[in-house]
Order: structure tokens, then sequence, then C-alpha cells
């Protein structure tokens, strides 16, 4: 369903289903990730980004890159195993450029089935009743995306439904004040 080798991730899939009709997903077009300032994105990603992100990383991903991800199971090697697992109930994940919240994990499933498929799919991996609609697109291609521009990651549908591989760099964000 998806290549991950020398960190991309592509999908296979050519169209977008029927099944999408009842779907909550929120599709966009390619204005949203037009030039900007800072690549796709109005300026850099935030100073202090969670979980121990790089921030050199996640400017390159995130405003300057379309196609390309964080390597599979980057996310394992930073700080989020701790900080999610300490967390009680759902915990949000902000926008590493803008600071609005983009997903809240893990909701209609234990934390252990999220991190059970993010392993798995080697990055942490979102679905439909966790997506902030409010802020994030799907573009034709399956690129998931930030109203702000921000290059999140991709949609890979599995036999579930629909599965949002993001890059925990794209999300390390911490909200405005």
């Amino acid at each position: 369903d998806e290549d991950t080798s020398m960190g991309s991730t592509t999908s296979k899939r050519a169209t977008r289903s029927k099944s999408d009709m009842a779907s909550p997903i929120q599709y966009g077009g390619e204005e949203i990730m037009s030039k900007k300032a800072h690549g796709t994105c109005a300026h850099g990603v935030q100073g202090g980004l969670r979980f121990g992100c790089d921030a050199s990383t996640a400017d390159r991903i995130c405003c300057f890159n379309r196609h390309y991800a964080e390597y599979s199971g980057s996310f394992l090697k930073t700080r989020w195993l701790k900080e999610a697992k300490a967390t009680q109930g759902p915990m949000t994940y902000y926008d590493s450029v803008s600071g609005a919240p983009l997903f809240r994990a893990p909701v209609g499933r234990s934390f252990d089935d999220f991190l059970k498929e993010s392993k798995a799919h080697g990055w942490p991996s979102f679905r439909d009743d966790e997506v902030v609609w409010d802020n994030v697109r799907i573009l034709p291609s399956g690129e998931a995306v930030s109203l702000d521009g921000t290059h999140l990651g991709h949609d890979l549908p599995d036999k579930k439904g629909h599965r949002y591989c993001i890059n925990l760099v794209s999300v390390a964000g911490r909200p405005l004040e």
C-alpha cells in the first residue's frame, strides 16, 4: 500500500472511492500549498518543538517538501512515547509552524491500539475521528496538509478506512497562547 524507501511515502491508489461520501474527510486544493514567504509556509517552524524533535528536519519536511517523510520509525527515537504514555486521555498534536491543533489521539481506540498501528506503519497513524478537520485538508493526491501550508504526511487507506500517516516533526508544535 505504501513505498517507504528512503523516507518517501507514496500511495499506490489512483482515485478516491465512493465510500468517502460517508467519511468526515475535508478535501482541499493545491492553492493551500502555494509558494509563501518560507516555502509553503508563512514562516519557519516554532522554536522548542515538543518531543525533542529537530527543528531543521521539521522545517525541511513541513515547509520545503511535498513527497518525503521522516525515516520510518524515527518517531520512536524521540520523547514522544514517554510523553504520550504519561498523558491521561487523548493527546493533542499541534502544527509545528502555526500551533493550530491538527490531531487528537487516541479517540475511539486504546493507546495500545494507536501505538501498535503507528509502529506497524512507521509513523503516527491517525484515523478520521482523530483529525481536527477545521485545520487539516487532504489533497487529491492523498497528501495531508494543514490550512497554513504545512506538509503533514499522507492518507494511506487500509481495510479499516482512511489512515493518516503523519510526520511527528510536523505535529510537534505548541499551542498558541
